[in-house]
């Protein structure tokens, strides 16, 4: 989504999802802050600025009490309150639950990346992921980071998917899968932070069918989508157009699509790109499964607004974000659109709720 498209031109929810039933724990929520130089603070305090949200759920917001209490006077914002908490453990329902991780000294400057933003978005994620592991949040949810201030001798990586995968993955056994979705479509890509220039290079046999494998069963556990359907796009212009315009559709994507036919996945493909999108193609399947990054996220941010959901499959833990970035071009001007956060939210809670109804379908079954 570009930055312009985080404005707050429409504050109403667009999707409303059930409360907890009476009796059974709120899902606690943990919310790391991104970069506190960017638009983070502000989508995030104006989702829970409304308090029904806290009937979803209970959130824990890492980063700065001080810092939350400036970015929600310079918005106006009087709604849910915010209390500081020790730990995730200590969080209470009915209020917005912030831990502190970094300092009282952290220098704020709107619309700038700093390093000592990125530092401090860095000890967000690291407390959260912690927190993950260890039980004491249910899901997360993940302000936008600068990818480049973030960059330490403690992350090496291109971004949230990555770093992840590396820090919630069961021993490398577990890939992550990177979805972007709304109400009308689900976009997985194969490869994700990877430069134009080596994306033909990954583009292999093996890593397709690792990716479409991924989606189906995300698809079909995290979304609860019985028999998936899942599109499959080419790399090069009109599909190759038989090998005159490149010969990966026909020497890796085609026979990932066969082998993952023959494992009984409703795979199909593989289609050119901007046929499949600009005649509406993808409102036929369940999900999108595009070779590299901008190829998905063009058409998916165009026609997503401001619904757009990152969701990180493939992993043991639910993880979610907005669609957006940093917002540098609108931080501290209470321009920002709360829209794709309060989405991400929901989506977390869904999946969470997708998953345990599916394992405890698939237990019942086996009994």
């Amino acid at each position: 989504m570009s930055e312009n498209n985080t404005r707050d031109n429409n504050p109403k929810e667009n999707k409303k999802v059930a409360p907890a039933p009476a009796g059974e724990r709120k899902i606690k929520v943990g919310i790391t802050h991104g970069d506190c130089n960017g638009i983070g603070y502000e989508v995030i305090l104006k989702t829970f600025d409304d308090n029904r949200i806290l009937d979803l759920c209970t959130p824990v917001v890492y980063g700065s009490a001080k810092i939350a209490q400036f970015y929600r006077k310079s918005a106006g914002l009087q709604g849910t309150p915010l209390q500081q908490v020790q730990s995730a453990s200590d969080a209470r329902n009915g209020q917005l639950n912030i831990i502190n991780v970094v300092g009282e000294d952290v220098h704020l400057d709107p619309g700038k990346s700093t390093t000592e933003a990125g530092q401090a978005a860095f000890a967000a994620l690291e407390a959260a992921v912690a927190d993950l592991r260890a039980g004491r949040i249910d899901v997360l949810v993940t302000a936008p980071i600068n990818k480049n201030n973030i960059q330490s001798e403690l992350f090496t990586f291109p971004g949230h998917t990555e770093y992840l995968e590396s820090s919630v993955g069961y021993e490398g056994r577990d890939k992550a899968l990177m979805i972007l979705f709304n109400d009308i479509m689900r976009v997985a890509l194969v490869t994700i932070h990877t430069p134009i220039s080596r994306v033909a290079e990954a583009v292999t046999k093996e890593r397709i069918l690792e990716k479409i494998e991924l989606f189906d069963r995300s698809l079909r556990e995290d979304f609860g989508i019985v028999k998936p359907r899942i599109a499959v796009l080419a790399l090069n212009p009109h599909a190759g157009e038989e090998g005159l315009l490149g010969s990966e559709e026909k020497e890796q994507i085609v026979p990932a699509i066969e082998e993952a036919v023959a494992c009984r996945i409703h795979a199909f493909g593989p289609y050119a790109a901007d046929g499949f999108f600009g005649a509406g193609l993808f409102k036929r399947f369940d999900g999108v499964l595009a070779m590299y990054h901008d190829q998905g996220l063009a058409p998916f941010k165009a026609l997503a607004m401001n619904s757009g959901v990152n969701f990180t499959a493939g992993l043991p833990y639910v993880r979610t974000s907005p669609d957006h970035g940093t917002g540098y071009d609108i931080a501290g001007k209470n321009q920002a659109s709360p829209d794709s956060f309060r989405q991400a939210v929901y989506a977390a809670i869904d999946v969470y709720r997708n998953r345990k109804n599916y394992a405890e379908s698939a237990a019942s079954t086996s009994l």
